[in-house]
């Protein structure tokens, strides 16, 4: 079996992934005039134009521009189902789900509207596709921590459906340690932090990740490469990095998919996974991400199954559950 063959059959996990940003326009447009709601694009080719991104601020702009569509726990079942339906097509047999209640909540629709809808399809999925998944409520960083708060306090009547908080949105000029308070606040009420850091921040972002938030997983992380003595403690704490090669790219954080880090990373013994973030505006699910990095960095049969029992170790599944898919695998 080759490299290609076997990525496509094994079953995967998932860690990084915004429900909002696999958002595909076909969905958007059907969405959009179901709910009456005027887009700034005329068909399905001119999205698909808008999406080709300088840096991560264009992607932003157009990303809560495309969620202005979603008004009903209908709308919100769909997006999620439509990406469960992907998961089910490529083996991807658990996926830890980001969503932005900001991102609706400040639009005027409720977080429960938000949240049920995500919930029916979660369950449907596990029911039908027998996909588990786990989700994470994530606090838009370039909004205040006051907001933050305000979200923290709408989730709590649905603290038993929300593993993990992450943060998210503008990297730049929002430091983790802009939302300490809201992190404290959110371990006492038993959800486990994560957080984006090093995408297009600098690795003093990570430190503060680790240190001022306390987490126990980073989202990107690659910019730990620029300070040698936080890749130390990365590897020494084993510490895992849910890294998104296509959208690093993209994003232009990276230029070109041959010189991405993920190689580098793993040859220092970084726990790194591979994960797909905002597929429909990166240009690729999970399996895509695999392919274009087994093929750029040439990464051995070894590395491509290295990085699938990572996708399952650091999730957080339960031990069990773990050991089920890393026996499978």
């Amino acid at each position: 079996m080759t490299i290609s063959e076997y990525i496509k059959k094994v079953p995967k996990a998932e860690l990084h992934l915004h429900i909002e940003g696999s958002f595909e326009p076909e969905l958007m447009f059907e969405i959009a005039q179901r709910n009456k709601v005027a887009i700034p694009f005329e068909n399905v080719e001119a999205v698909k134009k808008a999406y080709q991104f300088g840096n991560l601020q264009d992607f932003l702009d157009i990303y809560y521009a495309g969620a202005n569509v979603l008004l009903h726990e209908q709308d919100f079942y769909d997006l999620t189902m439509a990406y469960f339906k992907h998961c089910a097509e490529e083996n991807i047999v658990h996926a830890e789900i980001m969503f932005d209640p900001q991102t609706h909540t400040k639009r005027g629709v409720e977080f429960s509207t938000v949240i049920n809808g995500i919930q029916r399809a979660r369950e449907d999925a596990e029911k039908n596709h027998g996909i588990s998944s786990l989700l994470i409520m994530s606090y838009l960083r370039h909004l205040t921590e006051e907001d933050a708060f305000e979200t923290l306090q709408q989730s709590l009547p649905y603290k038993h459906l929300i593993k993990m908080v992450g943060l998210d949105s503008s990297e730049k000029g929002n430091p983790p340690s802009k939302f300490q308070k809201v992190f404290e606040a959110s371990m006492k009420e038993g959800y486990i932090p994560v957080a984006h850091a090093g995408e297009e921040g600098p690795a003093e972002y990570i430190w503060e990740a680790l240190d001022v938030l306390k987490v126990a997983r980073i989202d990107h992380g690659n910019n730990c490469l620029t300070d040698s003595k936080l890749v130390e403690r990365l590897v020494a704490e084993k510490m895992a990095l849910t890294v998104c090669p296509l959208s690093n790219t993209a994003l232009r954080n990276v230029d070109d998919i041959k010189n991405h880090p993920l190689k580098k990373m793993l040859d220092l013994g970084l726990k790194v996974t591979v994960n797909s973030d905002d597929p429909a505006y990166f240009g690729g699910y999970l399996t895509q991400n695999y392919l274009a990095c087994i093929e750029a960095l040439d990464l051995s049969m070894e590395e491509v199954k290295l990085l699938v029992r990572n996708s399952f170790e650091y999730s957080f599944l339960s031990e069990a559950e773990k050991e089920k898919w890393l026996q499978l695998i």
